[in-house]
């Protein structure tokens, strides 16, 4: 079933893949925009880095700043198939792609991200931190203490670790953009992990945007519900992923290309007064 836009609702085929899980192989495959995003040169001349943006969100941001005018540094771990699927989308929209592959809980490969997007384009004007790391369980003794300090290196640990290294280099009128979710306000337990590191995401976001206005950078976050990324069949159990967004207001999970909006608004001057706000692209699901 699916509504006027074509959006799939549930159910999904059942399907699991290995962390972090490869686009090409969801049923079905997600969204990003790359047939309806539609951009106004809102980013003409800016150059943004992206975490996480060889799939899912970050694929989907990438491809409406490049079509807003931006230059994009794909940050990803090793999923190189994906990575180079994004990498092509922005080229097509005219605009430059690099690709960068490693592991953002090393302190210094998030400098060296920082360092060659300003060798490369000798600006960074638009930080998303995107990527993030998740697994389900049903009891906190399953959780291991290396399974936990992974979480939070890769989705709080990270986004300090490129914030502190970008914001020397960002000029007035700069934006970091931060993904939290859903969770750091309605937390589940089997994600006990993951939605702790959002609650501090958040907070995060809150903090450094005060810290960092006499700068003129704005800091915003966008907190998604239940959205269709390859994170959902990598890290849950394959009868989870059938009804995957069902209990949202809309009834089915958000497509990646329906959180592209609120990222464009956050990076540009759509939202020239809008600094420490959290933006709730859930479904309809309350942010209590």
């Amino acid at each position: 079933m699916t509504d006027d836009d074509h959006r799939p609702f549930p159910p999904q085929p059942e399907q699991q893949q290995s962390p972090p899980g490869l686009t090409n192989e969801m049923k079905p495959v997600p969204d990003h925009g790359e047939k309806s995003y539609a951009g106004a040169a809102r980013l003409t001349g800016k150059v943004a880095l992206i975490t996480g943006a060889d799939s899912g969100i970050g694929r989907a941001v990438a491809i409406a700043f490049a079509r807003e005018g931006a230059d994009i540094v794909i940050s990803y771990l090793n999923e190189h198939q994906d990575a180079d699927e994004t990498a092509r989308w922005v080229e097509d929209a005219g605009r430059k792609a690099v690709a960068l592959p490693g592991d953002i809980t090393s302190e210094e490969h998030c400098r060296h991200l920082v360092r060659q997007c300003l060798e490369t384009f000798g600006q960074l004007d638009i930080l998303v931190n995107n990527a993030a790391f998740q697994r389900t369980y049903a009891d906190i003794g399953d959780i291991s203490t290396e399974e936990w300090d992974r979480t939070f290196r890769t989705n709080i640990y990270a986004p300090f670790f490129l914030a502190r290294a970008a914001i020397p280099h960002m000029k007035p009128g700069s934006a970091i953009i931060n993904t939290t979710s859903i969770q750091s306000r309605q937390p589940s337990s089997h994600l006990l992990a993951y939605a702790a590191t959002k609650g501090a995401i958040s907070n995060f976001t809150a903090g450094l945007a005060e810290m960092v206005a006499d700068k003129g950078i704005r800091v915003n976050a966008v907190a998604p519900g239940p959205i269709w990324t390859p994170l959902i069949p990598s890290t849950m159990p394959p009868e989870k992923t059938k009804d995957f967004g069902k209990q949202t207001l809309i009834g089915r999970a958000g497509q990646p290309a329906e959180l592209a909006g609120a990222f464009v608004l956050l990076a540009s001057d759509l939202g020239s007064y809008m600094t420490g706000a959290v933006i709730p692209v859930t479904g309809g699901e309350i942010m209590i």
